[in-house]
This record gives structure tokens, C-alpha cells and sequence, in this order.
């Protein structure tokens, strides 16, 4: 379905900058009120393809339908929006970077990155983006080392929007250090089935979705070679009205649009066909769909940056006092010049990154054999880490800019800054990309 939409917008493209096409004349604008004013894109899209292009022109027109007002309302009743998802999965758009065979796009973590970006940059936020983006990079790992058959039975059904997927690493007593994690899937001895017992914290979308992609200890810590060692990827039914199987939701500062939760298993039975990948490899198959996770998260981060400064600015054009446009005075207009330039310079390593993810994959066309995993991982954290600084200072410094009005929900920009730590805090910290970047690239002895 998005492939075929895809080809109507290329096609439109192609007659929209044709030579013998001449532009409209550019109507003659009278100053309106702030509400009114139509929304500017302020992102510099010189160098992008075409496909790229034409996701970011498709998905404002999903995302057109959904006013700045709707999300706020999702914020403050902590409604999932339900609507946004039902609408991006009829026109095929959840299986962006999915297999054309399974429904999906084909194309890749490129266009995927755009895709939420454009979500977030229309007004949608963190929690819009966040409401597909684990059925984007959650199910990478599934898409590479699943058995056709699992594909097939596992993939279709996100694509179509049927099924949603949620993502479950993150243990409270383990946090970071993915390696000590706790949850055990212990084989039954039929061989049938894995009984899942443990607990994972901040899965996004648990109350709504109904797979999960799960790591659990198959071997214990103790009896492996390497830590790394032992841990097993499964992609499991998610039946929250099963026995074993319990979602706390968990009160949070922003994006309250989409729930986050804390999950307990305790011996909850899967099949043993829901395993993906070889038993004890979990931890290398699962970087696949980590490494995707940050590039998009960064961005996620470009969109709530550019949202921010898109309404600071206006405002600050529209904004009258001492008889002149509080943009016209330095003190406005410095502070949010420089936090363009550093989304500018953050989307630039975004899109090297989600570049580098594309060209490793050796079923890609344009597979580029030089491109280490090594060398993905450091831009794909690099590129997280900038964003996420970067989103921060562009929704900080809109609020500041606008005052009192910064503060006010109605003109949202308060929403997005609530939703900006998100990208500093998650998947990783700052502190431990440091860490990673240290000792990974500058060969500097670990710190932790």
C-alpha cells in the first residue's frame, strides 16, 4: 500500500518541478493573529532523496489532520491516539522499513527517520512519534534474523496495524547494564514452550499492544564464557489477560499520550516457535533493532526541536511590545538562531547514521561492505546524543522566548519541553554514550 502511495507522490514530484510549470503568484499576506498563522517548515532539505522527500510531504498531509489541539487534549486525558496509528497503517505506512513481500515499503531506516521526524514536527510530539516506534525498530531484528515462516506470521499482521509491538529489555534493578539482566525463559522439557519470569520497566504502549519483543536469560550469568552470552530474543504474544502476565502504568512528566509501564511475568508460558535467531545469540540480534532505535529516536528529537522553534518564532515575529516584534531585539532572536544551527548540525549526523544503518545491510542494493557494525553504532549513538541536546535547547529557549505564554498549554510549547528529556534520558543516557564513545573511539580506559 505505501508503495503504491509512494509512487502517486513521486509522480507528483516529478509534474511539481517540471520547467514548463510556473509558479503561483505569491498572494499578498496581511498580518493575522498567532492561532491563524499557517505552520512554516523550517528544516533546510537541500540533499535529501527523493524518497525521503516524498515521505516528509506524505505524512504532514496524515499528520494535517490532526490539530495541535488534539494532542493536547491526548496529553492532558492520557489518551492514546489511537486515530494516528489507524491512519498511518491504512495507507501502509507501519511497514516503511519492512519487506515489500510481507506488505511492507521496502525501503529503510533512512526514510523510516523522516517518517517520524515528520510525525513529530507537525505538532504530534514525542508521544505521536512514540505511538508506532517501536512497531518500526522493534521489529528490524525480527525482519533480519526470523524464519520465513515466522516473518510471515509474525510481520504481516503490524503491518496491516492489526497487531502493535512493544519492547522489553529494560529491567528496574538492571537498568543499563542489559548484560545482568534477570528475566529467565526456562525450556520446558517437552520442548514446546519457555516459561518467562521476571520484570521489565518504561514499555511503551503495553496497555494497547499485543506482541512483544522480548530478552530473557536462557543460560544462567554463571555458568556462560562472556556476559553477552545466553541471553535469547523471542517475539512473544503480549495477552495481558493471561495468567502470568501483569502492565502497571507508570505516571510520567511528558508524553502521556502513549502509557508507559512496568511488566511482571511470573511463569508465563510462550511457544518455543516464538524464539527468533539462534538460543543464547538474543543479545547480538537484538543490537540490530538498538542501533535503529536511536537514529530514530534522534529523529523524533528533530521534530520536537523544530516544532518548538517553528512557534517560538512565529510568535516572536507577531508579538508586539514597546511598539516592535520582540523578535527584532537580540536577546529573542540570538538564542533561537543558534538553536537552529544546532538542529541543523544534529540532523546532519542523524541522517549519516541512518545512512550507515541502510548501507551494512547486505540485502540492500547500495551495500557498502566497508560500513563496520562498529562504525553504526558510534554514529547511530553520536547522532542520538546530539539531537537530544539539541531538542532540548530549541524547546527550552522557545519557552523562554514567549514568556508567559511559553508556559500556557494552549500554545503548546510547554508539552514539548516536557517531552524533550525523553530523548536524553532513553533508550541510553547521555553519560553512557560518553562512556561508549571514550573507550570505543578515543581508546580511553572504562570509566564504569
Amino acid at each position: 500500500m505505501a508503495k503504491n502511495l509512494l509512487s502517486t507522490f513521486r509522480t507528483a514530484s516529478r509534474l511539481a518541478t517540471s520547467s514548463h510549470l510556473k509558479p503561483a503568484p505569491t498572494p499578498k499576506c496581511h498580518p493575522r493573529h498567532f492561532s491563524l498563522t499557517p505552520r512554516r517548515r523550517l528544516m533546510e532539505t537541500s540533499g535529501f532523496t527523493e524518497e525521503q522527500l516524498t515521505v516528509r510531504d506524505a505524512i504532514f498531509k496524515i499528520c494535517a489532520n490532526f490539530s495541535d489541539d488534539y494532542w493536547m487534549e491526548r496529553d492532558q486525558t492520557e489518551t492514546y491516539p489511537h486515530e494516528l496509528h489507524a491512519a498511518l497503517a491504512k495507507d501502509g505506512w507501519i511497514g516503511i522499513a519492512l519487506p515489500e513481500e510481507l506488505g511492507g515499503s521496502g525501503l529503510g531506516i533512512s526514510e523510516a527517520t523522516m517518517m517520524l521526524q515528520t510525525i513529530a514536527e507537525s505538532g504530534a510530539g514525542l508521544a505521536g512519534a512514540q505511538s508506532i516506534h517501536a512497531n518500526v525498530y522493534a521489529t528490524q531484528p525480527v525482519a533480519k534474523f526470523a524464519t520465513p515462516d515466522q516473518r510471515d506470521r509474525f510481520l504481516r499482521r503490524i503491518i496491516s496495524g492489526e497487531w502493535r509491538t512493544c519492547f522489553g529489555v529494560t529491567e528496574p534493578n538492571t537498568g543499563l547494564e542489559t548484560l545482568k539482566l534477570t528475566t529467565t525463559a526456562t525450556k520446558d522439557p517437552s520442548g514446546d514452550s519457555y516459561t518467562v519470569t521476571g520484570q521489565k520497566i518504561w514499555i511503551s504502549s503495553a496497555q494497547v499492544a499485543t506482541k512483544m519483543v522480548l530478552l530473557a536469560r536462557t543460560t544462567p550469568l554463571e555458568e556462560v564464557k562472556k556476559p553477552s552470552e545466553g541471553l535469547s530474543m523471542f517475539y512473544i504474544d503480549f495477552d495481558l489477560t493471561q495468567p502470568g502476565l501483569e502492565a502497571k502504568k507508570i505516571r510520567k512528566m511528558g508524553g502521556r499520550a502513549v502509557d508507559a509501564n512496568q511488566v511482571f511475568f511470573d511463569n508465563y508460558r510462550i511457544p518455543a516457535d516464538s524464539l527468533i535467531g539462534a538460543e543464547g545469540q538474543g543479545f547480538k540480534i537484538i543490537l540490530h533493532g538498538m542501533n535503529a532505535e536511536r537514529t530514530l529516536l534522534a529523529g523524533e528529537a528533530l521534530g520536537l526541536g523544530y516544532a518548538a522553534l517553528t512557534k517560538a518564532s512565529t510568535y516572536a515575529r507577531e508579538r508586539i511590545v514597546f511598539g516592535r516584534p520582540i523578535g527584532q531585539n537580540q536577546g529573542i532572536q540570538h538564542p533561537l538562531a543558534s538553536a537552529y544551527m544546532h538542529l541543523e548540525a544534529a540532523k546532519l549526523a542523524t541522517y549519516h547514521a541512518a545512512r550507515l544503518y541502510d548501507r551494512s545491510n547486505p540485502e540492500r542494493p547500495d551495500y557498502d561492505a566497508s560500513i563496520t557494525q562498529h562504525a553504526v553504532g558510534v554514529a547511530c549513538n553520536s547522532a542520538k546524543y546530539l539531537a537530544a541536546e539539541a531538542a532540548f535547547t530549541a524547546c527550552e529557549r522557545s519557552v523562554m522566548s514567549m514568556g508567559g505564554m511559553g508556559y500556557a498549554a494552549d500554545y503548546h510549547v510547554e508539552r514539548y519541553l516536557r517531552e524533550c528529556f525523553v530523548p536524553r534520558i532513553a533508550p541510553v543516557s547521555r553519560e553512557m554514550i560518553m562512556n561508549f564513545v571514550g573507550e570505543k573511539v578515543l581508546g580511553l580506559p572504562r570509566s564504569y
